[in-house]
């Protein structure tokens, strides 16, 4: 489990802490203040890989640019294994242009690392398969075995392969294959599909596989949907990627198990999300359930596996949706400002807002108003002429009638600018 990160001349501030929770980690403020470049620390910091470019130096530096980060991971006591919290720091090395692998990481019990970026493409990461560290006596044999599964958004579908090796099959043989032979891969599946639905009126219900083109001799999976049976190759962008992500969380388990038996190793106790802009592509009903469904989707494949999750978001509603299962114990929310010049992250006090609404006008989001440009323009001004009782009629007149183009005849603050309006003066 990822404790901490803190950053000294890298990234989108000189420097820059954060304390995680151990389960639910909401990161949100405006694009280009440096969340999703968190979300490429923590993914070093737990694999000791880069899952794209890594990091780059700030240029305004006068010190060395560090990357500490504090791991709960596993070590070798008197008695054998034992739990720790080891902090690691990585100086950049300017000769060999990268980030020395810290020596103090702690050897990591199983676990999965699971990253799913905006653009459709996922990384994940499995401790049995691509660390391979294990206790040796008094030392640790550090393996290097595979290496970290990138999938692009045609690899996840198509199949992943390297220097010859088939990797993975691909969501569309893989569906396929599980579900004629009706194995337990399968049966997580559906599961995980039924949770990731939107109502009760649309379950993602898998149908029977369909030859979709003459010169394509694989049968493709589909899905039942209320208006029909849709292979999966023409879903939505949005239902592409909570699918994508689906699959992948099964495989990656499955493969893991299937590892784990070979190296006679117990099966992974943590399972870490880190999941940009979780909202992307998704329809508000969809916003509305995506928090809840991925923290039970781990639990889908292993009731007492415990679950971290890393995600940015921009989306008022996810935020509102994350009311009733947040928990000040084990979740944060963390928002990202620019003042003077400078990115800013601070822990927020969590409180409920109500509705989405009162999540945009408040301090996460920063919007006056929750309308359009115009409108919020309108009402500032309307609200400064409300406080000048000398304000001339004729700049009345113009705030009202620019007031009246954007806002409806029932809008609550319409209703209170009538009032002072009829007072002055002005026909409705």
């Amino acid at each position: 489990m990822l404790q901490n990160i803190h950053l000294k001349g890298v990234g989108p501030a000189p420097e820059l802490s954060l304390e995680f929770a151990p389960r639910l980690n909401l990161l949100t403020g405006d694009n280009g203040l440096g969340k999703s470049f968190v979300l490429d620390i923590a993914w070093w910091a737990l694999t000791g890989t880069w899952a794209g470019r890594p990091a780059w130096p700030r240029e305004d530096l006068n010190h060395s640019p560090m990357i500490e980060y504090q791991l709960l991971g596993a070590g070798i006591g008197l008695e054998g294994e034992v739990t720790v919290e080891a902090r690691a720091r990585s100086l950049y090395d300017f000769a060999r242009g990268k980030w020395p692998l810290a020596q103090e990481r702690p050897y990591s019990k199983p676990s999965l690392v699971v990253y799913a970026r905006v653009d459709g493409s996922f990384s994940v990461w499995d401790t049995t398969r691509n660390e391979g560290s294990k206790p040796w006596g008094d030392e640790l044999d550090r393996r290097p075995l595979l290496p970290a599964y990138h999938f692009s958004p045609e690899t996840l579908w198509e199949g992943l392969s390297e220097n010859g090796r088939v990797l993975c099959e691909g969501l569309i043989r893989d569906w396929v294959s599980w579900q004629r032979q009706s194995t337990e891969a399968f049966k997580n599946l559906r599961e995980i599909l039924a949770i990731l639905s939107p109502g009760v009126q649309e379950v993602l219900k898998p149908g029977e596989p369909l030859r979709i083109s003459i010169d394509d001799v694989r049968d493709h999976p589909s899905l039942d949907l209320s208006y029909g049976r849709v292979p999966l190759v023409f879903a939505s962008a949005g239902l592409r990627r909570v699918i994508g992500l689906a699959y992948l969380l099964v495989w990656a388990w499955q493969e893991h198990v299937e590892s784990s038996k070979l190296l006679r190793r117990n099966p992974a106790e943590q399972i870490t999300f880190l999941v940009d802009e979780i909202e992307a592509h998704l329809h508000p009903r969809w916003q509305r359930l995506i928090l809840r469904a991925l923290l039970e989707i781990a639990n889908s494949v292993r009731a007492d596996v415990k679950v971290q999750a890393l995600i940015t978001t921009h989306s008022p509603l996810v935020l509102a949706s994350a009311e009733p299962l947040f928990d000040e114990d084990q979740d944060a929310l963390f928002t990202f400002d620019l003042k003077d010049g400078q990115v800013e992250v601070a822990k927020a006090d969590w409180r409920r807002r109500g509705d989405v609404t009162s999540w945009l006008t408040s301090d996460v989001f920063d919007l006056g108003e929750a309308r359009s440009l115009e409108a919020e323009q309108a009402i500032q001004k309307a609200k400064e002429a409300m406080r000048q009782p000398d304000l001339p009629l004729e700049t009345r007149r113009r705030i009202h009638h620019d007031l009246n183009a954007v806002l409806k005849d029932t809008d609550p603050f319409w209703s209170r600018w009538l009032i002072q309006a009829k007072a002055a003066g002005i026909e409705p």
